[in-house]
């Protein structure tokens, strides 16, 4: 669901992943292990499953769920959750444009490396711009990145307020929180969609479980 914000996009300007590196003479270095040679080991193919959506809508309980499940059925995964880790990989970024768009940038870089190492990676961050998440995308194959909209009306997200940012965020004292004075931009084609209104988290996690075996992923 879409945020009837009316403030204006502020636009992220993620480095494009093909753009040249700063420093000339840094240059790539080849292995010859491939993430084909790694994903063959692991009886899995390697995929990153981005979730999005506001604050409070089940995202990291759906992801931890997920993980669970995945990992006794043998599956090798790894799951990046928004606040764990701002507790050390970006510790040192705040909540202003451009440190969210840092956050976002290094989570991206970070997937993209385990994908290569042929993980099933789970992210669970609002990231609520699609230019963001267009980035993320464009670090890994097309097939390799799996958009999951945890779709939660704003007013249960509100309710639910587990961690009081939203009474925070009426109140003042946080600024530019998404949904209250910063908008969400919705995807509008995922890969999967989740209504948290209509389905359990049992329901909402073999709900994935399907799409990845659709797609020959598990």
């Amino acid at each position: 669901m879409k945020n009837q914000n009316n403030n204006k996009n502020p636009k992220f300007n993620i480095q494009n992943p093909k753009s040249k590196i700063k420093n000339k003479n840094i240059v790539y270095h080849p292995h010859k292990i491939t993430k084909s040679d790694r994903s063959k080991i692991k009886g899995h193919k390697p995929c990153v499953l981005w979730f999005t959506g506001f604050s409070g809508s089940g995202k990291s309980t759906i992801a931890n769920a997920l993980e669970e499940i995945l990992n006794r059925k043998g599956y090798h995964t790894y799951l990046l959750d928004g606040d764990n880790i701002r507790h050390g990989l970006n510790k040192d970024l705040g909540f202003s444009i451009e440190d969210r768009k840092e956050n976002i940038r290094r989570i991206a870089e970070v997937a993209k490396l385990f994908v290569d190492a042929g993980l099933i990676v789970i992210t669970a961050f609002i990231s609520p711009f699609k230019e963001e998440r267009d980035f993320a995308r464009s670090l890994v194959e097309e097939d390799e990145f799996i958009e999951v909209f945890v779709d939660t009306p704003l007013s249960v997200c509100e309710q639910r307020d587990p961690k009081g940012l939203y009474k925070k965020a009426r109140q003042g004292k946080i600024k530019n929180f998404t949904g209250i004075d910063s908008p969400y931009e919705a995807p509008e084609s995922p890969e999967v969609h989740i209504r948290t209104d209509e389905l359990t988290v049992q329901e909402s996690v073999e709900k994935i479980i399907t799409y990845l075996r659709e797609k020959k992923i598990i």
